[in-house]
C-alpha cells in the first residue's frame, strides 16, 4: 500500500526493511538483549543486529525455539556472536533471575530492546495473578528496565557511547483503548474485557513508560549520567518486510 512506501524524515518507510535501515552501520564492540527473539520482530532485529557485529543476547520464553533462531543465524553469519537466555516477561520472578544473571556475567549493555509480547489472547492471569497482556508487554519490561539500569549506566561511562533503550509499542495505543484509558484499578477486572482493547492498554503503557523514563534521565532525576532512550511506535501487522507470513503474535 502507498500508505506503507510513505517515507518520513529519516527517508525510511513502514515498507523498510531492517536491513536498509542499517545498512552501513557497524555495531562491532556493542551488546544489546533483545527479548522475544524467538519469532517474527525480535527474531529478524537479533539477526541484523548480529549481522551488524552486535552481541546479541536472546531473551526468549521457549528455550528450543530461541536455539532454533541462533543456529538459523550463525549458519547464515557464520561470524555471529549470539547467546540464547531464558526469559519469561509475564513472570516478574524469571525477570529477576535473568537480570541478575546477566549482571553477573560482566558483559556490557549498549541497547535493551524491549520487544516481547502477547496479542489478543483471551482473558488470561500470569503467574503473578495479573491480566497476562498487562504482566508481559508493560509491567515484566519495567521490571527488567529497572533491574539493567545500574548496568546501561555503567557502560555508558566506560565506553563514552550513549546507551539505547527501546520500547517496540504499536499504533494499537491509541486504536484500541478503554474509554477511561489505562484501568489501573481494574486489571484483572473480566467484566468487559477485550482481548484488543486489553493489549492496546499495555502498548499505552510502553509509550508512558519510555516518555517517563527519557525525562527523568534528561533532568537527571534517575541519574547524573544521561542515556538516551528511543522510543519506537510500530503496528506489527503493518510490518510485512519484517515478519515472515506465519508469525503468531501471541506467542511472540
Amino acid at each position: 500500500m502507498w500508505l506503507f512506501n510513505r517515507k518520513g524524515p529519516s527517508g525510511f518507510s513502514a515498507s523498510s526493511t531492517a536491513e536498509e535501515v542499517t545498512q552501513g552501520i557497524d555495531g562491532t564492540g556493542l551488546t544489546a538483549i533483545v527479548t522475544g527473539a524467538s519469532s517474527g520482530i525480535g527474531a529478524e532485529t537479533a539477526r541484523v543486529l548480529a549481522m551488524r557485529g552486535v552481541h546479541v543476547i536472546m531473551g526468549v520464553r521457549n528455550m528450543s525455539a530461541g536455539s532454533d533462531v541462533k543456529e538459523a543465524i550463525v549458519k547464515e553469519i557464520p561470524s555471529a556472536k549470539v547467546d540464547v537466555m531464558e526469559l519469561d516477561l509475564s513472570s516478574f520472578e524469571s525477570v529477576r533471575k535473568f537480570a541478575s544473571e546477566y549482571n553477573s556475567l560482566g558483559l556490557p549493555l549498549n541497547l535493551l530492546i524491549n520487544n516481547a509480547g502477547f496479542f489478543g489472547t483471551p482473558f488470561k492471569l500470569s503467574r503473578d495473578n495479573i491480566e497476562l497482556h498487562f504482566a508481559t508487554n508493560h509491567l515484566g519490561h519495567f521490571l527488567l528496565t529497572n533491574l539493567l539500569l545500574d548496568k546501561m549506566k555503567k557502560t555508558t561511562c566506560e565506553s563514552k557511547r550513549e546507551g539505547r533503550i527501546i520500547n517496540v509499542s504499536s499504533e494499537a495505543h491509541h486504536l484500541f483503548q478503554y474509554s477511561e484509558g489505562i484501568r489501573f484499578d481494574r486489571i484483572n477486572d473480566q467484566s468487559g474485557y477485550s482481548r484488543f482493547t486489553a493489549y492496546g492498554q499495555s502498548k499505552l503503557a510502553n509509550v508512558l513508560h519510555a516518555n517517563e523514563l527519557a525525562r527523568r534521565l534528561k533532568f537527571g532525576i534517575a541519574s547524573a549520567v544521561e542515556i538516551l532512550i528511543f522510543l519506537i511506535i510500530q503496528f506489527p501487522l503493518a510490518l510485512s518486510p519484517l515478519v515472515p507470513e506465519n508469525v503468531n503474535f501471541s506467542e511472540t
